[in-house]
């Protein structure tokens, strides 16, 4: 697949594709549906299939303060709609400027100047242009004027909810990693570089990888986690190897040792090695209990022996606690 930044990017001699557009956080099963179509009707036409997202997240350019918390880094997304067959990940800075931009300017811009679409496939919730103006029925009438088809693809639903990378932050958040999980199509994962920590898990015996999360990371609520560890390359891609190992994680403050700042550490079973400065992903997969302030450091050791049995258990199939 093919990675571009920005609409200067796109080569000069580029022929005809199938677009895709959207933010496409988590890229989870409902993006999947949208991102499958437009694959699909790539091949029937015999073109490559382009996928547009935006850097930042656009709300926090219309709306300054308020980006939502980050399911997928840049680097985790692309890595993801490659898996889904798309031929070219086309990054669009989302600038102040750009958001600006009328529906028809920046379809004449980007899918007919730049992208010489003939066909472009959306979610039906679609919008785009300045203040959100145009949808599906603006994209099919701009088509029509500059020869491109558009398709509203109707959102996937689990029950009655649509699925929507709010929901899933909203469930990681509230430490429901099943519910985001399903989805996701995969458990949720967070991304970082492995520093150095105070030390105090080695000392009780369960050394911890303390990782530096992305600034807008989707953290999950406080409490210790069931999942598992994977590495990741320089540049944040994964790496193509068996995972690190199942890891006990712990999300929050470390209240028995008066630790204010959040931290995420995720002890892995049965490794020995050094992982400072390494870049790995952190794979939530069952919230085991919530966190605590232990009476003392032995009754937090016995505690921390039960979360890896639990851990085992969750992670060979068995029940957890919740």
């Amino acid at each position: 697949m093919q990675r571009w930044h920005g609409l200067e990017a796109v080569p000069t001699d580029w022929g005809h594709c199938v677009v895709t557009i959207g933010v496409f956080d988590g890229v989870h099963r409902g993006h999947a549906a949208i991102i499958g179509q437009a694959v699909d009707l790539a091949a029937e036409r015999g073109v490559p299939s382009a996928l547009i997202t935006f850097v930042p997240h656009p709300s926090e350019v219309v709306r300054p303060g308020s980006h939502p918390p980050v399911l997928t880094s840049i680097v985790r997304r692309a890595e993801l709609v490659e898996a889904l067959g798309v031929d070219v990940f086309l990054a669009l800075p989302f600038t102040l400027e750009f958001s600006q931009l009328p529906p028809d300017e920046f379809v004449h811009r980007a899918l007919v100047e730049r992208l010489h679409a003939s066909a472009v496939v959306v979610g039906q919730n679609f919008r785009f242009g300045h203040k959100a103006a145009g949808d599906v029925e603006t994209l099919g009438r701009l088509g029509r004027t500059f020869g491109f088809t558009a398709h509203g693809v109707p959102l996937v639903a689990h029950g009655d909810t649509p699925l929507s990378a709010t929901f899933v932050r909203s469930s990681v958040r509230a430490g429901d990693l099943r519910a985001a999980a399903e989805v996701l199509g995969r458990p949720h994962r967070v991304d970082g570089v492995v520093e150095r920590g105070d030390q105090r898990g080695r000392e009780l015996g369960y050394p911890t990888a303390n990782l530096r999360t992305e600034q807008w990371a989707c953290v999950p609520a406080d409490g210790v986690y069931a999942g598992r560890v994977v590495r990741l390359d320089e540049w944040g891609r994964t790496l193509d190897a068996p995972p690190l190992g199942i890891a006990a994680i712990s999300v929050g403050t470390n209240p028995t040792f008066e630790v204010r700042q959040r931290r995420v550490e995720a002890y892995v079973l049965d490794f020995e090695g050094d992982l400072y400065g390494e870049n790995v992903g952190v794979e939530f997969v069952e919230r085991l209990r919530g966190m605590v302030k232990f009476e003392s450091v032995d009754a937090l050791i016995e505690q921390m022996a039960a979360d890896v049995e639990q851990t085992r258990a969750v992670m060979a199939g068995g029940p957890g606690r919740g």
